[in-house]
């Protein structure tokens, strides 16, 4: 992406638009099936896609390393932490020619997030699972069991709830979610500050059904 020319651009570049994995997206995917916010490049296209399954091998390696029963767990976690030491030093040093960049998810973006990553299950393992120390976890659990629950319909609640129409003072429309936060969040707070308080009022609010469903037992699987 840093040294073929687009064509039509006529030089490589890391531009929204412009960039290769935009021209491919917009040749291969047409406007049709690219991201419906854009039309014009997809975060999830065709070339981020190849990285993204460099993501997803990472996570295997990590999960065969800590599954290895010929390991003790103190090397189990000195290695995954020397791992994601290592992956996060490679991914700075590539950013400095190519980008740590989340919606192209590029090469660098796979080393450092998947280093982050590691080192969090490092130190996650040792406290909870060799430590012993797991009082502090329920909340986490708590989500952990239901994740695709709530991740479903955190993506389903905002586009049913804006397909009911309000009428605003001045006599707009517009969906119910959206003059829920304009009504409850944004006269409060500065705009940066409103965003953070309906994120945790989401967080706090799918934990309330998710803790009602971890105590029923019930735990919804795919």
């Amino acid at each position: 992406m840093t040294f073929i020319p687009v064509p039509g651009v006529g030089y490589p570049n890391l531009e929204k638009e412009t960039n290769l994995a935009a021209w491919i997206d917009r040749g291969i995917l047409t406007e049709a099936h690219t991201w419906a916010s854009s039309k014009t490049w997809d975060p999830e296209g065709i070339l981020s896609t190849l990285p993204a399954v460099g993501t997803c091998l990472f996570g295997i390696l990590v999960g065969v390393w800590m599954r290895r029963k010929d390991v003790d767990n103190a090397t189990k976690v000195a290695w995954l932490f020397t791992a994601g030491i290592a992956a996060i030093i490679l991914g700075l040093l590539w950013d400095l020619q190519f980008p740590i960049n989340k919606a192209l998810w590029t090469s660098p973006y796979v080393l450092y997030a998947g280093g982050l990553a590691s080192i969090g299950l490092a130190l996650c393992y040792w406290i909870i699972d060799v430590q012993g120390y797991r009082k502090f976890t329920t909340p986490f659990v708590v989500y952990g069991v239901n994740a695709i629950t709530v991740f479903f319909l955190a993506g389903l609640m905002p586009r049913v709830l804006n397909l009911i129409q309000v009428t605003k003072p001045d006599g707009t429309k517009t969906g119910l979610l959206v003059r829920f936060y304009e009504t409850c969040y944004t006269p409060f707070f500065s705009p940066i500050n409103a965003s953070l308080v309906w994120a945790v009022t989401y967080v706090l609010g799918f934990y309330v059904l998710l803790y009602f469903m971890y105590k029923k037992n019930i735990i919804i699987k795919v």
